[in-house]
């Protein structure tokens, strides 16, 4: 009975995703915070032109320095009644790629000023293709937050500061303004110099100008570790674009008009989500910015609609739900003794010795062992690497977790076979049982930070450890755990995500965006934190690994 319940709840789960596209599931945005509403603030800006001046004297600055006008803005900040600070700053790369050099340094840096009233963190920086980039196209930025600053000072009823941060190497940057700040210090960067004060940062706002001249705004709404932004500033912005005539994207895409059919909603949930599993994979903290109020957990089918917590956690449930009922159907084997029908014994086989808890220790060890190897070894082993193979710091990196993670399924796993009652089929059982047990936790706790990458890969990894078993046709599930592992699943969803945005990727263009994002979530993990790749090698690939152990327990 548990196979039917089993593939039920997983049809459900899916179709319950499915539904979410649906209008009834998905209403439109409002505001919960009245005080967050576009008749309390002042909608113009008057200072256009001083802007567009501000942006040829920082060019002409620039150009005669031959980099950073440092000087120049100081001055200029100065002279507009600001409180002006310097920081320089330095950070070593565990390793270099192709947009940044394993030592980082700014000096002398960019300002940071301070000016009241109001709190809030501005920076201006472009990016193209998702990768950093110098800073010639940063002017935009800065000239619209110089001609800006003086408009805090007239407003004498706000009661917070508000800083405006100018910052080289962009994210990098940041983090070392963030860390100097609060003072402290988690990502080894060295500071110098000495920082203004202005309190607890209550919101932030990262502005992403190319140009001087602007046709419509995109918004990213994916942060660090799954995180959100609050929704009612997202839902400020796009109202103020709408009330203004400015074209609003999230994604690169414009939001569909409400129709009948439900297909193109379904597209645009899909690709919404695999968009924030892809720039996981790249952990770019990107978010608009965090408030008290309104939701920070949902999904968002278009900037005028949102599917809230409450509402697309039962798809991920049914998919646990499927792991729930092979537990309970393993521990009832166990209890009632394993049985030709559960095992698939033949009725003369001998009755099986009940096999100890260190039958289950070799592939436990090698398995976590493996998956150690995977986190610290490509790193760790660069130089050495580079110094035998004709390859980049970057690529020697990426080729050792591909090696690491292809040679971890011809380990030996076998080891269980010598120790008394290891291999027999209760062996397997209970090793499948812990397995289980594992993927469900990991599984439970990713999705309540995570969850599109979470539902990603319980849709992908929870059929195949459902099936897996040595008694069956171990080719077909061999396959169906090889397509199932979490590197094949990247792979795929590339593929996937590049054809939803009607921009298909060849094989080999595939391929090199797959080892981009390798090296991507790795250098993410070391610069900012992102746990996505330690969660891999430490949970989600150890815990595969036993699922194929369960596979060739025979």
């Amino acid at each position: 009975l548990s196979c039917p319940r089993s593939t039920l709840s997983y049809v459900a789960g899916l179709g319950w995703f499915l539904a979410l596209a649906f209008q009834p599931l998905a209403p439109r945005t409002y505001m919960s915070e009245n005080a967050m509403g576009s008749t309390m603030v002042e909608e113009q800006f008057l200072f256009g032109e001083r802007a567009l001046s501000y942006a040829r004297e920082f060019a002409g600055h620039k150009k005669k320095a031959g980099g950073m006008p440092v000087a120049w803005l100081e001055k200029t900040m100065w002279n507009l009644g600001l409180e002006v600070h310097r920081q320089p700053f330095s950070r070593t790369l565990p390793f270099p790629d192709e947009t940044r050099e394993r030592y980082v340094r700014t000096g002398p840096p960019a300002p940071q000023t301070l000016t009241p009233p109001w709190a809030g963190l501005c920076r201006g920086c472009a990016r193209r293709q998702g990768r950093d980039r110098a800073p010639p196209r940063l002017c935009q930025g800065r000239d619209r937050s110089a001609a800006a600053a003086p408009l805090p000072a007239g407003q004498i009823y706000w009661a917070k500061d508000i800083i405006f941060l100018v910052n080289e190497h962009d994210l990098l940057g940041m983090e070392a303004w963030l860390e100097a700040y609060h003072d402290v210090n988690i990502t080894e960067v060295r500071s110098e110099g000495t920082l203004g004060r202005a309190g607890a940062i209550q919101a932030a706002v990262a502005l992403e100008l190319s140009s001087d001249v602007i046709t419509s705004f995109d918004v990213a709404v994916e942060g660090l570790n799954g995180q959100l932004p609050n929704l009612d500033l997202l839902n400020l912005f796009h109202a103020f674009c709408q009330k203004n005539g400015l074209l609003c994207t999230i994604q690169g895409k414009v939001s569909r008009p409400a129709r009948r059919t439900a297909v193109p909603w379904v597209a645009q949930v899909a690709s919404s989500i695999l968009a924030r599993v892809r720039d996981s994979a790249a952990s770019r903290p990107r978010a608009v910015t965090r408030l008290h109020q309104s939701y920070f957990f949902y999904l968002l089918p278009s900037l005028s609609r949102f599917v809230s917590i409450g509402v697309y956690m039962p798809a991920f449930g049914f998919l646990i739900l499927v792991l729930v009922l092979k537990i309970s159907f393993w521990v009832g084997g166990w209890e009632g003794g394993a049985t030709p029908a559960r095992t698939g014994l033949t009725p003369g086989s001998p009755q099986e010795s009940r096999p100890g808890l260190l039958a289950l220790v070799p592939p436990l060890l090698i398995c976590h062992a493996t998956g150690l190897a995977l986190y610290f070894l490509p790193v760790l082993g660069q130089h050495v690497a580079t110094q035998h193979f004709p390859v980049s710091e970057s690529e020697a990196v990426v080729l050792t977790v591909i090696a690491i993670y292809v040679a971890g399924m011809a380990l030996p796993h076998n080891t269980h076979r010598v120790l008394a009652g290891g291999g027999s089929d209760r062996g397997w059982m209970t090793l499948k049982l812990l397995a289980l047990l594992y993927l469900a936790v990991q599984l439970g706790c990713l999705a309540l930070l995570n969850f599109s990458l979470g539902f990603l890969l319980a849709a992908t990894m929870v059929p195949a450890a459902a099936a897996v078993q040595p008694n069956g046709p171990k080719v077909l599930l061999a396959v169906l755990l090889v397509l199932a592992t979490p590197a094949v699943t990247l792979l795929l969803g590339i593929f996937l995500q590049r054809e939803l945005v009607e921009a298909p990727a060849a094989a080999a263009e595939g391929w090199q965006l797959f080892l981009a994002a390798v090296a991507e979530g790795l250098l993410q993990h070391h610069l900012y934190g992102s746990l996505l790749f330690p969660f891999l090698a430490l949970c989600a690939y150890p815990c595969w690994l036993l699922l194929w152990n369960v596979l060739f327990w025979k």
